[in-house]
């Protein structure tokens, strides 16, 4: 790069001072919880919501569609921008259940770091491990939140402990707790060698950090704390220092090891420690990878990729909201941006940030923040957006879905609106849409049997489609590839019966088991099988 090619001084700042992470975790940890309260302490919001109540009309702001009332469930990606100590940090809210993880998976293209909850009463759980290893294999910093502390948990050292066998990742306490359950006393906070105490407020029920006390501080502790408490802490601040070793900045931005921090989101108390955490050690924008070079936060002219896209946000108008995570340079409303799959230029002026469902349009944004823009169906997950220069960012791969069932129609005469339901639900990545060369049926595709039940729900809500499954005998599929176009066509031939289109024109191969999969890839050679599209 040359000096006529970077940020000016205020908008490197700018870049500085933004921090895009996600949340991941197993289901049931409190994701949406903490989501909530970051909300409260950035003062966004001034009443969380009721995640799990059918009868209240209030929700978490991060759940938004009709279903995640519902059910109390998260099943779609929430993107929330909000500020802290004068920085401004984009959230993005994944599914916790892993019949969702490929949205997971492309929102782990667009984060610089995550924040990992654990539950604290269950340490280390199966979907966490499987979050975590695709983190660690794009070397994402992660910050920990054990959370729940208001309930009976595991050993602390043993939940640490955990951590490190099953997640393959170092340990820094940053904070230590003084007890658990009822019988929670309130954190030590190594980096400033405070206790902060936490006591109930009767007339409420939650926890207020009333009191910050020096560690050597023993006359002022023991007004709140017995002599076993003080002693038990001191006994632990002891351990920790002789067993864990300091906390190293480049090799947490490394994904080598991760901050701990304890607390409890429903309490309110512990929460602020994290986003400390986050703002003063979490990497800010630096740079991505395209096919062609790396592309730097502080280049002046605009880039960004699409990691996601959304239909009907707003169910009056039919929406579909494209997200972008902005790599380089600077968006300015009215801006003339390029779509480099599309070869077209296009005027932006309604492009817009979020907190949770509701948008707002904006008039600039910069490296890190992600804005959305009105798609008419032409933007694809992977599409690369830049001012005029014709590079793109390395592409978000499908992967090949593990469950399949035929869809039919209640009506016949909503065939049209059925199609084109299930074309902007594909365009998000919910589901894969199959068409057999050999009939005119429509086989759906997905990653976990949960994803069914939601595309039921949403053509009923958002599409006016009443529609219903059936079985089929179908259990793996593959695309196909040759650069041989005679060896192509010969198994085409072949195969006739067993090949599909899916929503782009791509062939994919059926089999009904495994065991016929593997003999047709060992007697087609010269084929490719692709599990990854």
């Amino acid at each position: 790069m040359n000096k006529n090619t970077i940020l000016n001084k205020n908008n490197f700042s700018k870049i500085k001072k933004r921090r895009t992470f996600a949340i991941i975790s197993h289901p049931d940890s409190g994701k949406t919880t903490v989501t909530e309260k970051f909300l409260l302490l950035s003062k966004v919001i001034h009443q969380a919501g009721t995640i799990k109540s059918k009868k209240s009309k209030k929700y978490a702001k991060s759940d938004w569609m009709e279903i995640e009332k519902k059910r109390g469930i998260s099943v779609t990606t929430s993107v929330i921008q909000f500020s802290y100590l004068k920085h401004y940090l984009n959230l993005l809210d994944t599914p916790g259940h892993e019949d969702f993880s490929e949205d997971t998976y492309r929102v782990l293209t667009a984060v610089d770091s995550c924040l990992m909850i654990i539950d604290a009463s269950k340490s280390v759980e199966k979907r966490t491990k499987k979050l975590i290893k695709v983190a660690r294999l794009k070397k994402i910093p992660i910050i920990t939140f054990i959370n729940k502390l208001d309930r009976n948990t595991y050993e602390f050292i043993k939940i640490l402990d955990d951590i490190e066998d099953k997640l393959k990742i170092f340990c820094i306490p940053m904070t230590w707790p003084i007890g658990s359950g009822k019988n929670f006393k309130g954190i030590f906070n190594f980096y400033n060698r405070q206790v902060f105490l936490y006591f109930k407020d009767f007339k409420t029920g939650h926890f207020t950090s009333i009191k910050s006390i020096s560690i050597i501080d023993s006359f002022s502790l023991k007004k709140y704390l017995s002599k076993t408490e003080i002693s038990t802490l001191l006994e632990d601040l002891d351990l920790i220092k002789s067993y864990y070793h300091k906390f190293n900045q480049k090799k947490f931005l490394q994904g080598l090891e991760t901050p701990i921090f304890f607390g409890s989101a429903l309490n309110n108390f512990g929460l602020n420690d994290v986003l400390d955490g986050l703002i003063k050690w979490g990497p800010h924008p630096k740079y991505r990878i395209s096919k062609f070079r790396k592309i730097y936060s502080t280049e002046k002219n605009f880039s960004g990729f699409v990691f996601k896209i959304q239909a009907n946000m707003n169910l009056k108008h039919h929406d579909r909201v494209a997200f972008i995570r902005i790599v380089s340079g600077k968006y300015i409303k009215g801006m003339k941006i390029f779509h480099v799959q599309t070869k077209k230029f296009s005027i932006i002026n309604n492009a817009m940030n979020f907190v949770a469902g509701e948008r707002f349009i904006i008039n600039q944004a910069y490296p890190g923040d992600i804005i959305g823009i009105y798609s008419k169906g032409n933007i694809k997950i992977g599409d690369t957006f830049t001012e005029g220069e014709n590079i793109q960012f390395s592409e978000i791969p499908k992967f090949a879905p593990d469950f399949f069932k035929c869809i039919f129609l209640k009506d016949s005469f909503k065939q049209k609106t059925l199609l084109r339901g299930l074309k902007q639900l594909s365009e998000e990545g919910v589901v894969h849409i199959f068409r057999p060369m050999v009939n005119t049926s429509l086989i759906l595709g997905v990653i976990g049997n949960l994803q069914f039940d939601v595309i039921l729900d949403r053509l009923k809500i958002e599409y006016k489609v009443l529609a219903c499954y059936k079985s089929t005998n179908i259990s793996h599929i593959r695309w196909i590839h040759s650069d041989n176009i005679k060896l192509l066509e010969k198994f085409k031939n072949e195969n006739y019966s067993s090949l599909a289109y899916d929503y782009d024109n791509s062939i994919v191969y059926f089999s009904t088991s495994l065991f016929r999969l593997k003999t047709i890839i060992s007697k087609y050679k010269h084929i490719n099988f692709l599990k990854i599209k």
